[in-house]
């Protein structure tokens, strides 16, 4: 009856749960293994151990190990943890570098344009807890959110709404989840910052659709985590917040050359990303047959 129920579901509706319930899975455990790290035995970053342990097994499961085995196939196309040549692999990281480096002087302009929140979630470091316990821990923590948000948003997520509604849909709709999925990082301003989230949707959204391949995104996820937690930590601001006070808004400042720069900075990162992502769309096409149509796919999920 529920099973009935819920392939009942649009896939609209159905994806997003599916690939929440995956990214709680995934991220809950930490969480508290790190908050347990924090309070007890706190010269050893422990909580490494049975987390990366659990990781492994979650993502095995994910892709088709274990129980029930009539739901094996379904769970490793959903995971879309494919194998990718080295040519591939090559042009989906320029794509994706330049486009996460477009990200910032976006973050830069949308902060000129709008007030953008603070970081909610500041990273306090308990008294007693050594520097490279902290840093393992960050290192561990930029790994668990790569690979559990890359699986359950571009794999679990993406994936089956681009088989119903064709990439355009999924990748909008999958950011969209994705911005409001990290609202406790800023609760009041969660609206404010989905454009941001949307846009680094997109890039790996972007990379997974082309290579059909979560781990080009899983890859630079993880990087670009550990760069954002090590800022936080040693700045205490998040990556879309430069300086420590909030620069003018255009419209009460008027736009100076700061603000042209980043604008400009934008458009070259952003005509170079779409140069690169198209280059990665005629590699894949000649190469493994090439993405799908930008149209609703033929596939039924």
């Amino acid at each position: 009856m529920l099973l009935s129920l819920w392939r009942r579901l649009p896939v609209i509706v159905r994806a997003p749960i599916m690939g929440l319930a995956v990214a709680a899975a995934g991220t809950v455990p930490w969480a508290l293994l790190g908050l347990a790290n924090q309070r007890y035995v706190r010269l050893v970053p422990w909580a490494i151990v049975p987390a990366a342990a659990y990781l492994w097994l979650l993502w095995r499961y994910l892709n088709g190990d274990g129980w029930p085995e009539r739901t094996s196939q379904a769970r490793r196309t959903s995971l879309r943890a494919k194998s990718l040549s080295p040519d591939i692999w090559g042009a989906a990281v320029v794509a994706g570098m330049l486009g996460l480096a477009a990200t910032l002087p976006l973050a830069e302009v949308w902060g000129r344009l709008v007030r953008l929140p603070s970081e909610a979630q500041p990273i306090v470091v308990p008294s007693g807890m050594p520097f490279p316990t902290v840093l393992l821990l960050l290192l561990m923590a930029s790994v668990v959110a790569g690979v559990v948000e890359e699986a359950a948003f571009r794999g679990y997520m993406q994936g089956a709404i681009e088989r119903r509604h064709g990439p355009v849909v999924a990748i909008l709709a999958t950011g969209a989840v994705f911005g409001l999925a990290h609202f406790t990082h800023h609760p009041a301003g969660v609206l404010v910052m989905l454009p941001y989230y949307v846009a680094v949707a997109a890039v790996y959204g972007g990379l997974a659709w082309l290579t059909n391949s979560i781990y080009p995104g899983l890859v630079l996820h993880i990087g670009g985590d550990v760069f954002v937690l090590t800022r936080l930590w040693v700045t205490g601001r998040p990556e879309w917040q430069q300086s420590s006070a909030p620069p003018a808004l255009v419209w009460n400042g008027g736009a100076d050359a700061t603000f042209w720069a980043n604008l400009t900075m934008l458009i070259l990162l952003g005509g170079a990303t779409v140069w690169a992502y198209t280059a990665l769309a005629m590699l894949a096409r000649n190469e493994q047959g090439g993405p799908r149509s930008l149209g609703a796919g033929s596939a039924r999920a």
